[in-house]
């Protein structure tokens, strides 16, 4: 376990997850312009800085407000393709320097261009093993991988299905939901006796959130 210090939030930093904490013997983090928060040009700024490292930003997260507020920015690193049945990009494994290196930049620019009314905590980690699926190029590059997917509109009366991404093209995925586990198997009324194979497609219209199953 490490400490990161931005401005003067006091940060420590874990394997997979960076917590932020304010200590009390700290003087409270600087207060920048009073304005409203503009998440799309936070985005935007992430994006940049994560590019400049060969990371990409799977997510931003903005909680709170005024004094209270969080800013979570989820990183990876696109790495090598694991071998194997069944099994699309791994993560490539952000490590504690990247964090550290994109979260001086990142706090930088932010204060810098006074993008964040406020004072705020920042918080950068990893995705974790069962990150978050949003884009057409996230589905393509994690084809073959075990998920989760929860829809916005039903198909056959169920709105949540797990499978294993079988493709994705034409703007629709294809899930094998042969290999979902019991519990899941039971929510999509598949039954016990179902052969290998069996197959559901979703829009990605139709995705309200999609996440990897971890496979250990």
């Amino acid at each position: 376990m490490c400490s990161i210090r931005i401005g003067e939030a006091h940060q420590w930093a874990q394997a997979h997850f960076f917590v932020a904490v304010e200590s009390a013997a700290l003087a409270p983090p600087y207060v920048i312009a009073c304005m409203a928060l503009d998440t799309d040009r936070v985005r935007e700024i992430a994006d940049r800085v994560a590019a400049s490292s060969g990371l990409e930003v799977v997510e931003v997260e903005v909680r709170g407000s005024g004094k209270a507020r969080m800013l979570r920015v989820f990183l990876d690193k696109p790495g090598l393709e694991k071998s194997g049945p069944g099994s699309g990009d791994v993560l490539g494994g952000v490590t504690h320097g990247d964090c550290v290196n994109f979260s001086r930049e990142f706090g930088t620019i932010l204060d810098v261009e006074d993008v964040i009314p406020d004072s705020y905590t920042l918080e950068v980690s990893s995705p974790g093993l069962d990150r978050k699926v949003t884009r057409p190029a996230d589905f393509e590059r994690f084809t073959g991988s075990r998920m989760k997917v929860t829809t916005r509109q039903p198909l056959d009366g169920n709105q949540h299905f797990e499978g294993r991404l079988e493709s994705f093209r034409d703007g629709k995925l294809t899930l094998d939901v042969s290999v979902a586990s019991h519990k899941s198997r039971r929510k999509m009324k598949i039954g016990a006796s179902a052969g290998e194979g069996q197959k559901i497609e979703i829009e990605f219209a139709n995705v309200e959130k999609a996440n990897l199953v971890p496979e250990i």
